[in-house]
């Protein structure tokens, strides 16, 4: 894709963009003919739909510069989100990079339950603890589906809540989200309503050792590790903190929301049962995802 003036024809935005995703191909990058679109209209300033009608143009210098330098960061895997520095989640557009976990499809799922039990009783407040909040992804979908919630969006990384109190901000919805540094369920008592939370909802560090090792570039040499792996090598450890310390913080028939891996449920809801007082709800899913994603149970 260099410019040495012996090319037979000009790179338009056509030829550039399949170049670059045959390319891509070739290395494997996330998202091959769309991340090529996503990341030539942030070279050019415009949005992606502009591009079909721009197929003939030519890029001037600047914005071919700034798109090779964009090509060769992704062709080291670099997420396209990061390089894009947003990604949406729920139709919302959420500021993102390599401080927090890039919000996925499966994780709406949660975020959707969520919102539907805030629904199903709408006289009511809903206090709601965000546990391990990230890009702040969950806490500003639901509270922006939810007038009815107020929320404490908590995580174990300052540089995550960063990020976090960025988009909840951008949201315009500071007033009823607020973030707190803490580790797992130890909170400041100012950050605990009287009473205890309605419920809890938690997208934890769920993946093994051995499946981590196994990821695909772009997210293990890339995502936050401690965002994907907890410190014990099973995948299980915050699902055992789950069920014995959430009731620290829950209200009585307070719910606990927690995502899982595609392959986790039977030792998830081992866990719980060993505890003894959890009821099981039962489990919530994309309708595109073949797999229950979303665990839901009741502390009695």
């Amino acid at each position: 894709m260099a410019d040495t003036g012996e090319q037979p024809t000009a790179w338009t935005v056509g030829r550039l963009l399949d170049w670059t995703t045959q390319w891509f191909q070739q290395k494997q990058v996330e998202g091959g003919r769309l991340a090529a679109e996503l990341l030539l209209a942030r070279a050019m300033n415009c949005r992606k739909i502009d591009l079909y009608t721009r197929y003939d143009a030519e890029p001037g210098e600047d914005q071919r510069k700034a798109f090779r330098e964009l090509v060769r960061q992704a062709g080291e895997h670099t997420p396209i989100a990061y390089l894009l520095g947003s990604r949406e989640f729920f139709s919302l557009e959420f500021q993102v990079g390599p401080a927090v976990l890039i919000p996925r499809p499966e994780t709406e799922a949660l975020a959707q339950r969520m919102i539907d039990l805030c629904r199903s009783a709408r006289e009511r407040q809903w206090r709601i603890l965000d546990l391990g909040t990230g890009s702040g992804c969950v806490a500003v979908a639901v509270a922006r589906y939810a007038p009815n919630a107020v929320l404490v969006a908590s995580d174990i990384s300052k540089e995550a809540l960063v990020v976090a109190r960025a988009n909840i901000e951008r949201h315009g919805l500071s007033g009823r989200i607020r973030t707190v540094l803490a580790d797992g369920f130890a909170l400041p008592a100012e950050y605990v309503p009287e009473g205890g939370f309605d419920a809890v909802v938690s997208n934890p560090p769920y993946i093994s050792e051995s499946v981590y090792q196994n990821l695909p570039p772009h997210i293990r040499d890339h995502e936050p590790r401690v965002a994907l792996v907890p410190p014990c090598s099973d995948g299980l450890e915050m699902y055992r903190r789950f069920a014995a310390e959430a009731p620290t913080v829950l209200a009585a028939g307070g719910r606990l929301l927690a995502e899982i891996g595609h392959d986790q449920l039977a030792s998830v809801r081992g866990i719980f049962e060993s505890a003894g007082r959890w009821d099981f709800i039962g489990t919530h899913r994309d309708k595109t995802d073949p797999h229950e994603r979303v665990v839901e149970l009741r502390w009695q």
